[in-house]
């Protein structure tokens, strides 16, 4: 069972969505939140495994609420909510811990299926804004040091293996372990395996700073 909390300023957004993911039985909302100091708050005071979190609201807005959440409880996922016009937020959002991001116009099945995917430690990147995401990270000078590689090196240059490496591809195109696996012709176990070295190598703390990783690399 994955215990979710929404955070959205919108309170019908957050009575809908609540509603909507209740009725999945693999999932409970656990509350609702309006900002994401209010989330952090109630993060503290409640077990959550996800926070499902929009990226624009007063007081406190989602990059803010991920970063803070993602320092206090790295063990609780999150999965921004955003439009079209947010992709400067996504890209802080991702280097803040956020596991992925979703679009709000999208059906309640594909909402419950990022949660699912997210919760269960992969990656949720659109494929089609992906390469804009990937031009916004070239342009992006702020990355943390702990992202950001040293002037485009090659991959090599990392001790990474021509197979950690093309797993290092297939992540930053949003793939999921079972995905990769079965694009390189590769057991889940043996892709986890190359990602844990990977992380080790590359001193990353996660999937999605693997993906900005490369991203920013190319």
């Amino acid at each position: 069972m994955i215990r979710l909390a929404i955070v959205d300023d919108d309170p019908f957004i957050r009575e809908s969505l609540k509603l909507i993911l209740d009725l999945d039985p693999g999932i409970t909302v656990a509350g609702t939140c309006q900002n994401g100091a209010e989330a952090v708050e109630f993060v503290r005071s409640h077990p959550v495994d996800l926070v499902l979190m929009d990226i624009r609201m007063p007081e406190c807005d989602g990059v803010e609420g991920t970063r803070r959440i993602k320092s206090e409880f790295p063990q609780v996922s999150v999965l921004i909510l955003t439009t079209f016009d947010d992709d400067e937020y996504i890209i802080e959002a991702l280097q803040n811990g956020a596991g992925g991001y979703m679009l709000k116009n999208i059906p309640p099945d594909r909402i419950i299926e990022g949660i699912k995917t997210v919760h269960g430690g992969n990656m949720l990147i659109h494929p089609h804004i992906a390469k804009k995401l990937a031009g916004l990270l070239h342009r992006d000078s702020e990355a943390p040091a702990a992202v950001k590689p040293s002037g485009g090196k090659s991959l090599d240059t990392y001790g990474l293996t021509q197979a950690e490496q093309q797993v290092v591809l297939k992540i930053s195109e949003g793939m999921s372990n079972k995905e990769i696996a079965q694009e390189l012709f590769l057991s889940e176990g043996t892709v986890k395996n190359y990602i844990t070295e990977i992380l080790s190598k590359l001193n990353l703390r996660d999937r999605t700073q693997i993906a900005i990783f490369y991203l920013k690399n190319q």
